[in-house]
């Protein structure tokens, strides 16, 4: 499946991979890579993969799973989908509360101790998806873990789930994407090392011109 998932996300360019031209991320730190997974809602044939690659993830690693909740935005599509074929409930969290109206941070109808699997889109850091999580735990929710399509596999973002005893199961990784596009011509072989460098500590930017 790993190697299915970035396959097609290698097709509809929802991956760049750059090493030569660095992308660089709001934080600032350069990167060889940028993924946007929300074009795979514009590929019908990949998004059909992918949807039943997530339900059936929920359904294999979260057998007792009552509702799925989309990390906002990019996991809201990606949950709606995965919750009308496996006929669940869903919702979605905000990144903060909504400043009108009834101030909702989650939208949709959680129970306390509901069992809900977060759907997150990507994950680097995991900064973002444990705050979901948290808002979850703290309104009740007993939350199983996370099915995200794509992970970079970085250190901090695994310790930080760790920390935060929250399990994640990803459609595709990192190193499965950039094994594959080097397979297709994509980059070269010799840029893997490379790439691999940059996963493992991002801020030491010395991949970049370390041509082995």
């Amino acid at each position: 499946m790993k190697k299915q998932v970035a396959n097609a996300l290698l097709e509809i360019k929802a991956v760049f991979l750059r090493p030569q031209e660095p992308f660089t991320w709001a934080s600032g730190i350069k990167s060889p890579i940028y993924c946007d997974n929300r074009l795979i809602l514009t590929a019908p044939e990949q998004r059909n993969m992918i949807e039943r690659a997530i339900a059936d993830t929920v359904q294999r690693e979260y057998p007792d799973a009552q509702v799925l909740m989309g990390t906002s935005t990019a996991g809201i599509a990606h949950a709606a989908i995965a919750a009308h074929l496996l006929d669940m409930p869903m919702g979605y969290v905000r990144s903060g509360n909504k400043d009108h109206g009834r101030q909702n941070r989650i939208e949709g109808r959680l129970e306390p101790g509901q069992k809900a699997v977060v759907i997150e889109d990507l994950i680097s850091t995991g900064g973002s998806v444990i705050d979901v999580v948290e808002a979850l735990r703290e309104a009740g929710a007993e939350v199983l873990g996370i099915v995200s399509i794509f992970t970079y596999g970085m250190k901090k973002g695994i310790e930080r789930l760790e920390a935060a005893n929250v399990k994640n199961v990803s459609l595709t990784d990192f190193d499965t994407v950039i094994e594959q596009a080097a397979q297709s011509g994509y980059i070269s072989h010799d840029d893997i090392s490379r790439l691999k460098a940059f996963r493992d500590n991002p801020s030491d930017e010395s991949w970049i011109t370390d041509k082995r």
